[in-house]
């Protein structure tokens, strides 16, 4: 385990009763968790905006009986190749499907497969869940 740097803050009353409920809504044992999974966030979120390598997981709720949507997804995940991980496919009824698409590449390149798929006619729902290759976390 790292070494642990003890630090102390100065903030207003109200302020820190709001992230007592936080640390408590949360399920937190301490601040110190809490405070270390803000910065985390932060971090993470940073990457994306720098564009440094990311993971990313691309949820998408699509019709399928929607035509050639399927080759169309399938055919958008090719052309980014070796970068896509992981895809799951679930039926959720007998006309709608969910796909989970687990990518890792520049952070730009993933934003811009997750708009062309959420662009596909027959696409209901898209949303981009930013991740980390965990470089900056530890």
């Amino acid at each position: 385990m790292s070494k642990l740097v003890r630090l102390s803050l100065s903030i207003e009353q109200p302020l820190f009763e709001q992230l007592e409920a936080l640390v408590d809504k949360g399920g937190y044992t301490n601040r110190s968790e809490f405070v270390r999974n803000l910065i985390r966030n932060r971090l993470v979120e940073e990457e994306w905006e720098g564009d440094a390598e990311a993971l990313g997981t691309i949820s998408l709720l699509f019709d399928h009986h929607a035509r050639g949507l399927a080759a169309r997804l399938t055919h958008k995940q090719h052309h980014f190749a070796g970068k896509v991980l992981a895809t799951t496919h679930i039926h959720l009824d007998e006309h709608l499907c969910s796909e989970m698409i687990m990518v890792r590449g520049q952070a730009e390149d993933i934003k811009q497969l997750a708009d062309q798929l959420d662009r596909e006619k027959g696409v209901l729902h898209a949303k981009l869940a930013i991740g980390s290759i965990g470089k900056r976390l530890s």
